[in-house]
């Protein structure tokens, strides 16, 4: 009898345990930086990643809080007699070594790009077979990022493919942010928590307001596809809508406020895609709007809500740390809306794009008009 109740108690303890994030301490609040792909493709080299450093520093986005400087795809061109990775000779002529030294000269970080199949979606050489060894090299050269794609990958197991590169990580000795980017085509919401510390959910995004691609989505179409996702994310294991258009040319400048908006009230990874060496001063503002990225950054880890939904228009809601909460309106039509929000009598709001505190409102309804494709962000005061 004693030995049926200890194994009912295993059991029941087994099936009550929780699943437990990887805790390797990295990514506690989402990442920030900025990646290659989205503005440059494959047309990556050394000097455009120091030009890119130089201009994370100049612009403002560092003290902002934007780390990482991220390549993408295309800087591996083979391998050597060894195995070893080697980078495009004539793009990086003074190796990946240098070059993130030059990065963390500058007081960030730097990230790469590989694959979990045996290429990467560019069809230069992945990592299967090599996680181990990649592992070490990225180490030795000081990478503290790594994207880690799923193309060419036949008919591996998702999980224990990125398990496999978790442990090489680890094993390599380095602190080495891990971003997970199978497109969250297996649902890996539900199992990766425990092997990187954020992962895609969607398809890659493009910089189109609310169109659909055969691989590519708009920012609407990923915002729905990320809506239910909110009890997944949390401090170390974060939810990632793909990186941001802000900036780039498919995107108005009120729809670029409103894409870092509402990834901000995701708790989305902020890794900006465009050209950071020439934006201009509007864009520059919309990504080093400390206010906004206070509420992305926020320590209590909640990825925002769909608080409401009248269809054109939606209210989202985001609880932050100390008893507060920052409120988004989402006016998703071709014509200006008036939305309101009940936040309580004798309530303030601070407008976080204006800068201003408002209120009290006598009927405690916060009412604002909305330009189309455009968002008010705000966050409730104390009384």
């Amino acid at each position: 009898m004693k030995k049926v109740m200890l194994l009912l108690a295993v059991v029941f303890f087994c099936a009550a345990a929780p699943t437990w994030a990887l805790d390797n301490g990295l990514a506690r609040t989402p990442p920030m930086g900025w990646n290659s792909w989205n503005k440059f493709g494959c047309n990556v080299s050394g000097k455009l990643i120091r030009e890119m450093a130089d201009a994370m520093v100049s612009s403002g986005m560092k003290a902002a809080g934007y780390q990482y400087i991220v390549i993408d795809d295309c800087w591996q061109v083979k391998r050597d007699a060894n195995g070893n990775i080697v980078p495009d000779p004539k793009r990086f002529p003074s190796g990946m070594k240098a070059l993130a030294d030059y990065v963390h000269s500058k007081g960030l970080k730097f990230g790469l790009y590989s694959d979990a199949g045996t290429a990467t979606c560019q069809n230069r050489p992945g990592s299967r077979g090599y996680e181990f060894q990649d592992a070490r090299q990225y180490a030795a050269w000081g990478v503290d990022y790594l994207k880690y794609d799923w193309c060419n990958t036949s008919t591996q197991n998702v999980q224990a493919s990125y398990a496999i590169m978790r442990d090489a990580l680890k094993a390599s000795g380095r602190p080495i942010v891990f971003s997970i980017c199978e497109w969250g085509v297996d649902d890996p919401w539900k199992w990766a928590a425990d092997i990187g510390n954020l992962w895609r959910t969607t398809g890659d995004i493009t910089d189109c307001w609310d169109c659909t691609g055969v691989y590519t989505r708009g920012v609407m179409q990923i915002l729905d596809q990320e809506a239910d996702l909110w009890s997944y994310a949390g401090p170390g294991h974060w939810n990632d809508p793909d990186m941001l258009e802000v900036g780039n040319p498919g995107l108005s400048l009120e729809e670029s406020r409103a894409h870092f908006s509402l990834w901000a009230m995701l708790a989305a990874p902020l890794i900006a895609g465009n050209d950071l060496r020439s934006m201009p001063a509007d864009i520059r503002e919309i990504l080093t709007n400390k206010e906004v990225i206070a509420v992305d950054q926020d320590p209590l880890g909640h990825q925002g809500q769909r608080y409401r939904d009248y269809g054109d228009t939606e209210v989202w809601s985001k609880e932050l740390a100390g008893h507060a909460e920052a409120y988004l309106l989402l006016n998703r039509s071709q014509t200006p809306r008036e939305i309101s929000l009940y936040v309580g009598k004798g309530k303030r709001v601070r407008d976080l794009w204006k800068h201003e505190d408002l209120g009290p409102f006598a009927d405690g309804f916060f009412r604002a008009r909305v330009v189309p494709h455009g968002v008010v962000m705000v966050k409730v005061l104390a009384k």
